[in-house]
């Protein structure tokens, strides 16, 4: 792996940062405004980032920058690629679909993460300690490895290697069969030459691999394409709960899809998304990255207008307090903007909440 990783890289000596060939840094792309929001009128929060849209090897649309960032856990469906063979017979529905979650931590998230191990296993997973992403009722206080979001993927892959006659000691490490073995898979979506040009650990302790945002979305077209050729994509859209859980908007797009699109959330910034669409015979796959990093009520207010324009309906997110959001016409291709301007990115709201009960010129008014 040190043909990828220089050691300036992980431990930098600049407060302004070192610059490498070939490796923009968010300085240097062209980010765009995606959507931002408005108070009367008035832009108060704009949002920037970058949209990429692909069907099978063919970029449809592209807007802010072909970005270069981590695949984080949008790569997850495609990591767990590596032993779709031996978990397909060895698991069930939820079993499969908690094995590509980034779950809340919810009690049926561990629930069903545990259950892929016997107990005796359990001492193998390498997640972070942590606490639920979301939390109800009494506040669980202490971390734990299973509460992190990534603990049902871990244990799946855990379950995989052993399956597979793996040593898992190491299963988290670059130079594990694991990690060799997903590049391998990631090969097939982009061809044979595809190199990384960096490899970091992730926040649950696996290597993440730089790709662009223009490569992240030919993968998840690929996903689209290949949908049948293993039990993934059914998985997560039988079970959508537990590939995210409540109010995540990946969860949320797929139970809104009627089993034509997958989704899945990315730290930090990303959703991709892979769509059957009788338009696109290829697979088409959308990828969405915010450029200050997670924020899926911006991103949620970008996917209802793509998936708006291709017929799907998904639900605004939460309302605004005395805002409105406001797209920017080029998150769609050229052809979609007269259906995107159909899509309004909010719901009937109660004037009063908006108004004043005089007019701040008038008589009565501020200044009047």
């Amino acid at each position: 792996m040190s043909d990828f990783i220089d050691v300036k890289d992980v431990y930098p000596d600049d407060p302004f940062g070192e610059s490498s060939e070939g490796i923009p840094t968010g300085r240097d792309v062209e980010w765009e405004p995606l959507v931002d929001y408005r108070r009367n009128g008035v832009s108060e929060n704009t949002i920037h980032g970058a949209v990429a849209w692909y069907s099978g090897n063919k970029e449809l649309h592209s807007f802010g920058g072909n970005v270069l960032c981590y695949g984080r856990s949008m790569m997850k469906p495609f990591y767990v690629k590596v032993f779709a063979k031996e978990l397909e017979g060895t698991t069930d529905w939820r079993q499969k679909a908690i094995s590509v979650s980034s779950h809340n931590g919810t009690a049926e998230h561990v629930e069903v993460s545990q259950s892929l191990l016997s107990e005796s296993e359990w001492g193998l997973m390498q997640t972070p300690l942590d606490l639920p992403l979301v939390q109800f009722g009494r506040q669980v206080r202490r971390p734990r490895r299973w509460f992190n979001n990534s603990s049902g993927h871990h244990a799946a892959i855990l379950k995989g290697a052993r399956l597979k006659g793996w040593n898992r000691a190491g299963y988290t490490l670059p130079s594990h069969k694991v990690f060799q073995e997903y590049l391998e898979v990631v090969k097939r979506y982009l061809g044979a030459d595809f190199k990384p040009k960096r490899i970091a650990r992730d926040g649950d302790g696996l290597p993440t691999v730089a790709m662009s945002v223009k490569e992240l979305a030919q993968c998840y077209a690929g996903l689209a394409k290949m949908r049948s050729e293993d039990w993934i994509w059914e998985s997560m859209i039988r079970y959508p709960d537990l590939v995210g859980g409540f109010n995540r908007l990946d969860t949320t797009v797929m139970k809104s899809c009627a089993g034509q699109v997958i989704a899945k959330e990315g730290a930090d910034g990303l959703l991709g998304m892979g769509i059957v669409h009788k338009d696109y015979p290829e697979g088409l796959g959308v990828v969405i990255k915010i450029a200050h990093g997670w924020n899926p009520q911006a991103t949620w207010y970008v996917a209802r207008g793509i998936l708006g324009v291709l017929g799907f309906t998904l639900r605004n997110p939460y309302p605004l307090r005395r805002q409105k959001a406001f797209l920017v016409p080029k998150v769609v291709p050229p052809k979609y903007l007269a259906a995107l301007r159909a899509i309004p990115t909010w719901d009937e709201w109660d004037p009063d909440i908006d108004r004043w009960y005089f007019e701040p010129g008038g008589q009565n008014g501020l200044w009047g």
